[in-house]
């Protein structure tokens, strides 16, 4: 077989797996959305159906009528878009400070910031609840932006600190003959060229934050500041589950993550692949 056909099946076999890791990863997607619109007497038919017979809205509006589904939605909005700006504005700054400037001991320092990443989640509820008892922050927008601030500056510093590495140190010295300061060149010279790692970043932390489900229990109880995810598990009763309106609070609240996927997936590819480069 010569090169280029070898090369042409090669190439059609990629395509063949990229399909059907696109299908099974599709496929549950679909059925959350399909059996949104089914009635609850549908979901659990024998055989089940593909798309609803009857389609119906009723659902989604149990779900933001009923549950209060839309408080939950807009508290998510408010702390992840908090936290992710915070993040953003920490992990830019320490990312170049540990990419070019000549620091001490910038192995400890990653490696660190690693080992924090890490943590597990878990370990951290019952002494962050003492202390955000003691700030008076329980129940509140504050505490759990702070929480959500500290556990994922980690991973961004790394992610922009990999992307910072790959930017020629020839653009700063530039800048820096033109007059620019540091604090100018990092803003005007720096973050347009880091474009796609802060998107990478952003989105990382941003879908961090607004699937956290632990942290949002223990410290915010109070409905009124619950999150979505903690308001999509306390849904039902105990002799009732409504899967139907499970299934729309779920299908609305994965839209945001995945327009934001749809929309910078080329940043995110760039931001990822960038910093796989430099070490």
């Amino acid at each position: 077989m010569t090169p280029l056909p070898r090369l042409r099946v090669r190439f059609t076999w990629v395509h063949l797996a990229a399909l059907v890791i696109a299908a099974f990863v599709a496929a549950p997607l679909y059925w959350m959305a399909a059996s949104s619109l089914k009635p609850q007497t549908e979901i659990g038919a024998n055989p089940p159906t593909v798309w609803p017979d009857q389609a119906t809205w009723s659902n989604y509006r149990d779900a933001f009528v009923e549950n209060n589904f839309g408080t939950y939605l807009l508290n998510s909005a408010v702390v992840s878009i908090v936290a992710t700006i915070v993040v953003l504005g920490l992990s830019t700054f320490a990312g170049y400070a540990l990419a070019r400037l000549p620091l001490r001991g910038k192995a400890p320092i990653m490696i660190s910031l690693l080992m924090i990443s890490l943590f597990p989640t878990i370990a951290l509820a019952a002494p962050l609840f003492l202390l955000m008892r003691e700030l008076g922050w329980l129940n509140s927008y504050q505490g759990l932006i702070l929480v959500y601030t500290a556990l994922n500056v980690p991973f961004a510093v790394w992610i922009l600190r990999n992307f910072f590495l790959g930017i020629p140190k020839e653009m700063e010295e530039v800048a820096w003959m033109d007059g620019a300061s540091p604090l100018r060149t990092v803003l005007s010279v720096i973050l347009p060229q880091a474009a796609p790692g802060v998107f990478t970043a952003a989105i990382f932390t941003f879908t961090a934050c607004w699937t956290e489900f632990l942290i949002a229990l223990t410290l915010n109880t109070a409905d009124s500041y619950r999150t979505m995810p903690v308001g999509l598990a306390l849904f039902g009763s105990q002799f009732t589950v409504p899967y139907g309106t499970i299934f729309a609070a779920a299908t609305v609240s994965v839209l945001p993550i995945a327009l934001l996927v749809l929309i910078f997936r080329r940043a995110v590819v760039s931001g990822l692949t960038a910093g796989a480069v430099k070490g």
